[in-house]
């Protein structure tokens, strides 16, 4: 039997009123120490986005900020500062507590064998809505 490793995710969401805490899911970002593995997946659809948050909301903002978590989670100098970071001060960061347009859930453990293929699969469970 393989071997399970722990690893932590968040979903990621657009909060376009933060007063109200209504938020649509739009991402995962997946944390496994063992496999030495950190990335987000997200989808923006602007029809679903538009009729969610109303005509008040920039696309190409919330856009280049989903673009900024995953230019954390690859750990490259696009990255800036955070990016260079280890992996779990990156995901920390990435996940800490924030009220702004681009929000994350609690931080949830479990166990997996692969980190990539689990990252796939809660993409599906929690923001894919395509049957």
């Amino acid at each position: 039997m393989p071997d399970k490793h722990v690893f932590e995710y968040a979903v990621v969401r657009v909060v376009p009123r933060v007063e109200r805490e209504e938020f649509l899911n739009v991402g995962v970002v997946l944390y496994c120490r063992a496999q030495g593995f950190l990335q987000c997946r997200f989808a923006a659809p602007d029809a679903r986005l538009r009729a969610f948050a109303g005509p008040t909301l920039d696309l190409d903002e919330l856009t280049a900020r989903l673009h900024a978590f995953e230019r954390i989670c690859q750990g490259r100098r696009t990255g800036g500062p955070i990016g260079q970071l280890g992996l779990a001060e990156r995901f920390r960061w990435l996940t800490a507590q924030r009220s702004t347009v681009v929000q994350t859930s609690p931080v949830h453990p479990g166990l997996c064998e692969d980190a990539a293929a689990t990252l796939e699969r809660l993409y599906a469970q929690l923001v894919d809505l395509t049957p």
